[in-house]
């Protein structure tokens, strides 16, 4: 059973490197700065150092702090988020990696009778929905400081600038990803009294998001990066690093908010300083109902499957 439990662990591992490798990589690939095989080998490394330096209060808020995980509790919710997370990347829609996994671990948690904190998860609902609009202001703000900042020099020395900038701030996103997004997967385990060395987790769990991103993260990163609005290096930083400074906030407070809506967010926020028709609503329309279904569909089908296990 504990050795079910890290693997389905690695295999969500897995669904974020196809997933979220885009927040980190879409706006620099989309945008002509680094080569897409180039950037997924800095990613790997930086989502190492990101959980190894700052993942452990986001793994207690998720691991400790929403649910009393089992074992069982961890291979149906892993399973099932691990799955959704891969059909969606499959269909090309970008996906929040927490919402399916706590929409998991409530729902399983339910079914087995296990006790679930719900004002913690009130916590983690409420920074689901303000950090994507945070993100949203501060990529608008940084895009207007650069605006005026950047005019003073040269065509030919801001492009040099930017490209430096944009790869700086796909650094922090990458980062981001080990400290929040593999602390989300890895939490449960790590807190379920499962004996195996950290380290060891930390480092499996970092090769299967790098090896997710190699195989399938080309997929969504066409959507992000191209689909949503018209990015250059001067915006594309301005959402990077809007979104990645608004993911750094959260988890500093042990939030596990989604990397992917705040790419989102911040990709919008540049969009609106150039006038709302040049942001495609409808693709953020089919975003947000994914952002709505994502979790719900997770709760249903751990609940019900857990259920069918002990019926």
């Amino acid at each position: 059973m504990i050795e079910i439990a890290v693997a389905t662990s690695f295999l969500i591992a897995f669904g974020i490197g196809s997933n979220d490798a885009s927040n980190a990589l879409s706006i620099c690939v989309g945008a002509g700065i680094i080569k897409l095989r180039r950037a997924i080998l800095l990613f790997g490394g930086l989502v190492f150092l990101g959980i190894m330096l700052q993942g452990s209060q986001v793994m207690k808020t998720v691991g400790k702090n929403l649910v009393d995980v089992n074992i069982t509790i961890i291979i149906v919710a892993m399973t099932v988020s691990a799955f959704l997370i891969i059909l969606s990347n499959w269909r090309k829609l970008p996906l929040s990696t927490h919402q399916v996994i706590i929409g998991s671990l409530i729902g399983s948690a339910m079914a087995k009778g296990v006790n679930v904190n719900f004002n913690a998860f009130l916590k983690i609902a409420i920074s689901w929905a303000i950090s994507p609009l945070i993100a949203v202001g501060f990529s608008y703000l940084f895009y207007k400081i650069l605006e005026k900042t950047l005019s003073k020099f040269s065509f030919f020395q801001i492009e040099k600038i930017l490209r430096i900038l944009l790869l700086l701030s796909g650094f922090l996103i990458s980062y981001n990803t080990g400290a929040n997004e593999l602390a989300t997967v890895l939490g449960p385990v790590i807190h379920s009294n499962i004996r195996i060395d950290k380290i060891y987790l930390f480092l499996i769990g970092s090769l299967m998001v790098f090896m997710g991103a190699i195989l399938l993260s080309h997929r969504v990163i066409e959507t992000v990066g191209k689909g949503i609005t018209t990015l250059d290096p001067f915006s594309g930083f301005a959402a990077q690093f809007g979104a990645g400074c608004c993911v750094l906030f959260f988890t500093f407070l042990g939030m596990p908010v989604s990397t992917t809506y705040c790419i989102i967010g911040g990709i919008t926020g540049v969009g609106l300083t150039k006038g709302i028709k040049t942001v495609k609503l409808s693709l953020l329309r089919k975003i947000a109902l994914n952002f709505i279904t994502a979790p719900s569909i997770a709760f249903i089908i751990s609940y019900i499957v857990l259920k069918l296990i002990y019926s």
